[in-house]
């Protein structure tokens, strides 16, 4: 039982904890005004009452005598029938269960669903919400933020502290390993043979693969040179018992430099045969890859190839802890490129805003869009957090706070009904007499 007990005062706790709060000061002054105004009503009750009494037992029911005596009357018919009322929301009156009291107790949960269905009716509607948003031009008042001196750097630092708080919650295995499997996948679905082709259209168009060629020629002349004497070792080695050394040197000599002038004939001649037939082959490849079957599924299949080389795997699997370093620097680096360029993207956006009319109209039906979605598919949502806070709060507690929040107000209904309830009171009687 005790461990009973303690479950559900800790239930009780946490219920009672999703009541709304309101700070204390605030909730002081309000309980104070209450009283106040408590008090009041109750004084003019208890002062018709008096009246009441005086009428009945120093009047001698003539003259004025009776005019007072029924404006007393109604008044405190008036003024208790009003506190009945105005306690009857938030309790039973004298604490008796009388049908139809504590209503805001009792009906807590279908006030709160209420409430959310008037709030999905009348306002989350896009009649309702569209103009507003409108008027608030919120495109504009954007721009005017972001084009502000310092804003788009003071952004941009901002991005920075965003993308090196990230890392700490990422597990570098698993992002490796998404890395890896998306690349791998994009390669794999990617077909190859129009990706190659168009490169090499691109390639010879621009006449990139022509200088790709003399770079290659070149670098081949310096291998020449940098490995002579490992070829001319090679060519010894090959080279009959017989045959004298001072041959295979001059032998060797000759077709050295026969290659080396060949390789530099065509480096330096853009009109070379060599150079026509390589972008001839270069046209007829990338033309076959388009509309030859055989060269496509050739190429695929060296594709699927260096894809499964563990090599090519390991290198995948490595390409995210070089990215996440380079972008990690550039975002904790001030004067970093990619600082530099998100600031200016930043106030470039925000120049656009400000000063693009169609900008502004065309940012203005992207959000009227958006809004329209969200209220069309989600204002269910929206509305079901009151409906679901208000059913999760705590009847009583909730009708204190209520009571806190209107109970001032509400005692102007019981003052009122005194007065009033007097003044009619009066009025049926002289017309009464006068009849």
């Amino acid at each position: 039982m005790p461990a009973v007990d303690q479950t559900a005062a800790s239930a009780g706790s946490r219920q009672a904890s999703l009541v709304p709060t309101v700070p204390g000061a605030a909730d002081a002054a309000r309980r104070s005004a209450l009283r106040r105004m408590k008090a009041v009503a109750i004084g003019a009750l208890v002062f018709a009452a008096v009246v009441y009494v005086c009428c009945v037992v120093i009047g001698d029911g003539h003259g004025g005598w009776p005019f007072v005596q029924a404006a007393a009357e109604a008044a405190m018919v008036g003024g208790l029938a009003d506190w009945f009322a105005v306690t009857a929301l938030f309790r039973h009156p004298l604490g008796l269960p009388i049908p139809h009291t504590a209503i805001i107790p009792r009906k807590k949960d279908q006030i709160g669903a209420s409430l959310g269905e008037f709030v999905h009716e009348n306002f989350l509607t896009a009649e309702v919400v569209g103009p507003r948003v409108l008027a608030a031009n919120i495109p504009r008042r954007v721009g005017e933020w972001l084009a502000q001196t310092g804003r788009a750097e003071q952004l941009a630092a901002e991005l920075g502290n965003v993308i090196a708080g990230a890392n700490t919650v990422l597990a570098d295995e698993d992002i490796r390993s998404a890395v890896e499997a998306f690349a791998e996948a994009q390669l794999r679905r990617l077909p190859a043979a129009p990706v190659v082709a168009r490169v090499l259209e691109l390639a010879v168009e621009g006449n990139q693969h022509q200088i790709l060629l003399t770079h290659g020629l070149h670098g081949l002349r310096r291998f020449l040179d940098e490995n002579r004497e490992v070829f001319r070792q090679r060519v010894a080695d090959e080279s009959p018992d017989w045959v004298p050394e001072w041959i295979d040197e001059r032998l060797f000599n000759r077709l050295f430099a026969g290659v080396r002038k060949f390789l530099a004939d065509v480096a330096e001649d853009p009109d070379h045969a060599l150079r026509r037939q390589f972008d001839e082959r270069l046209r007829e490849y990338a033309e076959r890859l388009h509309t030859d079957p055989e060269a496509a599924a050739g190429l695929e299949r060296w594709k699927k190839e260096v894809l499964d080389h563990p090599a090519v795997r390991t290198a995948l699997a490595s390409l995210w802890l070089p990215l996440k370093e380079a972008v990690l620097r550039a975002a904790a680096d001030p004067e970093s490129e990619l600082r530099r360029v998100a600031a200016s993207v930043i106030r470039q956006t925000g120049v656009a805003l400000r000063d693009d009319p169609e900008l502004q109209e065309k940012c203005d039906r992207w959000v009227l869009a958006i809004m329209g979605h969200v209220l069309q598919h989600y204002s269910g949502e929206i509305t079901g957090v009151i409906t679901h806070t208000v059913a999760r709060w705590d009847a009583e507690s909730t009708s204190r706070r209520l009571e806190l929040q209107v109970g001032r107000d509400l005692q102007f209904i019981r003052l009122n009904g005194t007065v009033v309830g007097s003044i009619v009171g009066l009025i049926i009687y002289s017309v009464s007499r006068l009849l």
